[in-house]
């Protein structure tokens, strides 16, 4: 982050400086809103949730360094040498900052949204234009209405482009979000389950995910999947120009002639509107396509040429607990695919597990969240399709993951375990292992599967 004066702050959050400090020009280099991280002359946004309030810790921030603080309210005394700046709502002032500040930087925006893959997209995206340019791009999955402005915050003049993912759970949310990221280049990935209790249905999802073109700048490109038919529709009816990628005929960006080694990449043709190349991916999964190609369509725009897209391809590495292939000794392979999970993205996984190398396949499974009166029959489906498989035996987790493994053993996988919690899971996984194993760990975040990928590395040897 550039440094930001007093003065600039108050206007930025329209606020009112409290107390005796009188310095408008002194500055911050840091915007934090956790008392926990704070760094030395930071500026402390505390902020409220159901289950907590921010300025409880406000004290605490500034003693810990911050060098002041922005606060809903007055306060009964102020620590000398620290500043106070009182706003209306500490939420919307991180959003009228990060608007603000990000105003002094004259640089495209990547926005890049949709239910599965967004993470993934976004890595590939800035991969790519990595070869060419200084990219600003989201952590891990700092996605909603506090990541986003704190991302744009972390601007300096060296950055190039920003490349940003945004999501969401509710109507309402992207038309935020957007408002924020104001993008030159907009990027669906898919239309898919993910959050279908808020919406009751796929069109609605469709819906909410091109509130990202409410904001988006006026002739602002789409790079959008093709081969998604709700995101097809989209043809002719975006605020600019838009380009659709996939695998079908007649799409502007279009990948085929695959091949997978089935450990570490897989590789495909890829045809643009200005000529074709092989590119090798280093991920597994036939999915790994749309990534791609988004980022192909994205490096043209920039003017970046086939040489350079497929160099940055090529160095892609997924954010952890995206499909992470971890090899451990006596040829065991984990794959760690522990961060989230939706009806589309199981399925993807377990394809991947299907086709990799191993004398021996078990699947992790655990439950997927938010998917209301659906989730019975989606589960289920996920079962149904791991027998379709040839995965050698499941272990479903948690409470909604009963109908996985009721669906799977009804559809013929050879081993199915069920266990009710993580701990439980354990002595199962444990009984599992053997030379030669690959295993699939894959659920819903708020299952916190990594434990079990930290189990299965405890239990397993180094390579």
């Amino acid at each position: 982050m550039e440094a930001l004066t007093i003065r600039e702050i108050l206007e930025a959050v329209h606020g009112r400086l409290l107390g005796d400090f009188s310095d408008l020009e002194a500055a911050v280099t840091r915007v934090e809103t956790d008392s926990r991280t704070i760094s030395p002359g930071a500026l402390f946004l505390p902020l409220n949730g159901e289950r907590f309030d921010g300025h409880a810790y406000i004290n605490a921030a500034l003693e810990a360094g911050a060098a002041g603080c922005l606060t809903q309210r007055e306060r009964e005394s102020y620590l000398p040498g620290k500043f106070y700046i009182k706003v209306d709502s500490t939420h919307r002032a991180l959003r009228d900052l990060a608007v603000w500040y990000k105003a002094r930087f004259d640089i495209p925006v990547v926005a890049i949204t949709g239910s599965v893959g967004k993470t993934t997209t976004k890595d590939m995206v800035a991969a790519v234009l990595s070869e060419k340019f200084q990219v600003l791009k989201t952590e891990g999955n700092k996605n909603n209405d506090i990541g986003l402005p704190l991302t744009l915050l972390r601007l300096e003049k060296k950055h190039q482009i920003a490349v940003l993912e945004l999501g969401m759970n509710h109507a309402g949310e992207l038309d935020y979000l957007s408002g924020i990221a104001q993008p030159d280049v907009v990027l669906i990935t898919n239309i898919g389950d993910s959050h279908i209790e808020n919406f009751g249905s796929r069109e609605k999802i469709f819906e909410a995910k091109c509130e990202i073109f409410h904001h988006a700048k006026q002739g602002a490109c789409a790079v959008l999947n093709g081969d998604d038919p709700l995101l097809a529709t989209l043809r002719g009816k975006t605020p600019g120009d838009a380009v659709f990628c996939g695998s079908g005929a007649g799409l502007n960006y279009r990948a085929s002639d695959l091949e997978s080694d089935w450990r570490s990449q897989v590789s495909c043709r890829v045809d643009t509107p200005r000529g074709f190349c092989r590119m090798d991916i280093p991920a597994l999964g036939e999915h790994m396509i749309y990534p791609t190609l988004m980022a192909a369509a994205v490096g043209e725009r920039f003017g970046m040429t086939l040489e350079e897209i497929a160099a940055g391809v090529r160095n892609f590495a997924p954010t952890k607990m995206r499909m992470n292939i971890l090899n451990r000794g006596e040829n065991i392979t984990i794959l760690d695919d522990a961060y989230n999970a939706n009806p589309q993205s199981m399925r993807a996984a377990i394809e991947v597990l299907d086709g990799y190398t191993g004398d021996y396949k078990v699947a992790v499974l655990g439950d997927m969240f938010e998917l209301g009166p659906l989730a019975s029959a989606l589960h289920a489906g996920v079962g149904e399709f791991l027998g379709r498989s040839h995965v050698d035996c499941l272990v479903a987790v948690g409470e909604l993951a009963r109908g996985i493994y009721d669906a799977a053993a009804a559809s013929d996988v050879p081993e199915c375990h069920y266990c009710a919690t993580k701990e439980e899971a354990l002595p199962v996984l444990a009984g599992l292992l053997r030379p030669g194993t690959t295993v699939l760990v894959k659920a819903s975040r708020g299952m916190a599967f990594e434990s079990i990928t930290g189990y299965l590395k405890e239990i397993t040897k180094e390579q």
